[in-house]
């Protein structure tokens, strides 16, 4: 599929949705629009996309469909919208985060409609949305996956086919489930190596140059730094996620006593500080901690 024979719909334009679409206008794609909120659909339409008033004119018109929205039940109401009107041969990309029973689900619509249907939910903040660097993780169809590749590299960097039906919401699940669990442990530690005197700053040093030092670690050094919480991905979105990672772990039988205690951890969290950022959870435990807030740089 090239820009120029790729009819295009995009039906969700948030804060991850916008960007992406913007970066496939960039490339030459054909691209109509979709979203409740007027502004975004009204941003990219004076970029060249084309606004549609509803899912179904949307899909009628489209020869691939992606959406990417916030949870299960809007995926329900999109995907049953989209597929009574995509037609057979086509293709529905969902990049959400969503849990394998919702996108099973989907999946067996677009099978009796004759639609090839790809997970790829996308991971990466938004920052890296605006410099189109995501990653994706992708499964489906090989041969629909395969020509879906040069548009996915229009805002993801990395992209990883990793199997035939629903894997691809797995992956992202156990790969969220370290994320989340990185910002747990990460605020425990702290709290305890501030129990025992440490310098704030140097202990912060010393650990982004230890054995403990992941990309993520590295990249949310700054931010504990500064005890700037602004959200690159919010507590209220790691809640949701590791709900899902929790409930993921109990449909399929897994013993995952770690996933639950963190999923409690970002439940309360999320409660006080919906909108910062998820390594924020910090604070929370040195309340816990009995240890009073330090100031901001």
């Amino acid at each position: 599929m090239t820009a120029a024979t790729t009819a295009i719909g995009w039906i969700g334009l948030g804060k991850m949705g916008e960007p992406m679409a913007e970066h496939l206008l960039a490339k030459g794609y054909s691209l109509r629009v979709y979203d409740l909120n007027p502004q975004p659909v009204q941003a990219l339409v004076a970029k060249g996309a084309i606004a549609c008033a509803s899912i179904a004119e949307l899909a009628a018109a489209s020869t691939v469909v992606i959406s990417i929205v916030p949870d299960d039940r809007v995926l329900k109401s999109v995907s049953e919208d989209v597929l009574a009107n995509l037609a057979p041969g086509a293709t529905y990309m969902d990049m959400s985060t969503v849990s394998p029973e919702a996108s099973v689900a989907a999946g067996e619509l677009a099978r009796q409609r004759g639609v090839a249907y790809i997970c790829a939910p996308v991971s990466g903040s938004t920052e890296l949305a605006r410099k189109g660097v995501l990653t994706v993780f992708a499964s489906g169809p090989a041969e629909a996956y395969q020509q879906l590749e040069t548009l996915l590299s229009s805002f993801a960097a990395t992209r990883h086919y990793v199997g035939g039906e629903h894997q691809a919401r797995y992956l992202k699940l156990a790969i969220n489930h370290l994320v989340g669990s990185s910002a747990a442990l990460m605020a425990e530690a702290l709290s305890l190596g501030r129990k025992g005197g440490l310098d704030w700053k140097v202990m912060l040093d010393v650990m982004g140059n230890s054995v403990i030092a992941s990309p993520l670690i590295k990249y949310k050094l700054d931010l504990l730094a500064s005890r700037d919480f602004a959200p690159a991905f919010s507590a209220a979105q790691m809640r949701k996620d590791m709900g899902l990672v929790n409930q993921a772990g109990q449909n399929s039988g897994t013993h995952m006593p770690l996933a639950a205690l963190v999923a409690e951890y970002f439940e309360a969290y999320a409660q006080q500080k919906p909108d910062n950022d998820f390594f924020g959870l910090v604070e929370a435990v040195e309340a816990q901690s009995d240890l009073p807030p330090l100031p901001r740089d």
